[in-house]
């Protein structure tokens, strides 16, 4: 039996119970889960292996790659521009990036790259590991390529070209890369310890991370009915618009690897620490510990307003966007209808619920074969919501 460590607040024992039980029933490894309400931790717990594959324990600074976790924290750099006044969400991408108005893009908004509404899920020609982090190749390809569809007009999942595209614009208008804004603006001042391209003096607090299978269902849950169409299956075709978007980077990348923890890649590289993400999330929607808040009021409303809904090109299922984030619906079940953040695939989530005031971060080192629902995340959503309910 795996010992759970960290506290959690009078009311939120059922997180501790359903922490330990994904150790126990949904093959958990390592893990951290962090809970915020009102900008006050009221649950921090850790427990496993710092590697996928070790013995050393987890401890309380243990960081991780977060994959797609990584995508609201990049949009809330574009948002805080937006709040600032230097960006424009209704201006054409090619207003602060030029090169990015040829074959058919002028009409591509900078919204339309927070929703996936962009057209651009893949790259006709794929970049390899190292062309990918070489912080060129990728907008480059991007800026000279023709959209799939009239932008604005579909959505479908920018799995990896959200790096180049959001990176890029976060350059072009702030002279910085994305990863140092928000060293600078966001992980610094708040004390996260959350990066977009990892310093060389932190790779020791990062376990290695690796695929897991989930234990099989027992035979008391009764029948499963096969959906007719998944993200699963779409993946298994080479040729389909999927496949070719979570190939973007082909061969697939070593996470593990320092060069690539190293680089900047704000849809799939970003680590932190469970407290990181749910810290972040926390301050998107209140004070922090009597402390700062990013988002204002109007900022966090423009976050979490549907932009895209319904079935997703890349995804295959119906799939709900706001500005950067992910909403609570079938394929990202959250805390409640008015929550936004995002999963990472294979098992990281965070995400914040604003009329609750509860912002959740967890991070874990067993990658299961999923896109977004991850059962040990959705376990722990569940037990927060019994906590609340009391």
């Amino acid at each position: 039996m795996v010992d759970v460590q960290g506290t959690v607040a009078d009311g939120f024992e059922p997180v501790r119970d359903a922490f330990a039980d994904n150790f126990a029933r949904r093959g958990e490894r390592g893990a951290a889960v962090t809970v915020y309400r009102d900008g006050r931790k009221v649950a921090d717990l850790w427990g496993g292996t710092k590697d996928v594959d070790g013995t050393a324990p987890w401890t309380h600074g243990t960081a991780q790659v977060v994959r797609s976790a990584t995508k609201g924290v990049a949009a809330a750099v574009l948002l805080l521009l937006h709040q600032r006044g230097q960006v424009d969400l209704d201006a054409p991408v090619g207003t602060y990036w030029p090169e990015f108005k040829a074959n058919g893009k002028e009409r591509v908004l900078v919204r339309h790259l927070l929703a996936h509404r962009a057209g651009l899920p893949a790259l006709d020609t794929p970049l390899t590991p190292a062309e990918a982090v070489d912080g060129v190749s990728g907008p480059r390809a991007l800026a000279a390529q023709a959209p799939v569809w009239e932008p604005g007009t579909d959505h479908g999942y920018h799995a990896q070209t959200y790096s180049w595209l959001l990176g890029e614009l976060v350059l072009r208008v702030t002279g910085r890369s994305l990863g140092t804004w928000v060293a600078e603006e966001i992980a610094g001042p708040l004390g996260l310890d959350l990066w977009i391209g990892l310093p060389e003096a932190e790779r020791d607090r990062v376990g290695r991370i690796g695929d897991i299978e989930a234990p099989a269902a027992p035979a008391s849950a009764g029948l499963r009915v096969r959906p007719k169409a998944s993200v699963t299956d779409a993946y298994r075709d080479p040729a389909s618009l999927t496949r070719r978007a979570f190939a973007a980077i082909d061969p697939v990348a070593d996470e593990n690897d320092p060069a690539y923890r190293a680089a900047e890649l704000p849809a799939s590289a970003g680590i932190a620490t469970s407290d990181a993400l749910a810290r972040f999330y926390a301050s998107l929607i209140g004070v922090v510990d009597d402390g700062r808040r990013l988002f204002a009021p109007a900022t966090l409303t423009v976050a979490r307003t549907e932009e895209s809904a319904g079935p997703d090109r890349v995804l295959v299922v119906n799939t709900r966007f706001g500005l950067g984030y992910m909403l609570h619906g079938p394929a990202s079940p959250l805390l409640a209808p008015g929550s936004f953040g995002h999963p990472g695939r294979g098992g990281s989530l965070a995400f914040a619920d604003p009329e609750s005031g509860i912002a959740l971060g967890y991070v874990t080192n067993g990658m299961q074969k999923n896109v977004t629902a991850d059962p040990r995340a959705q376990a722990l959503v569940r037990a927060v919501a019994k906590s609340l309910a009391g």
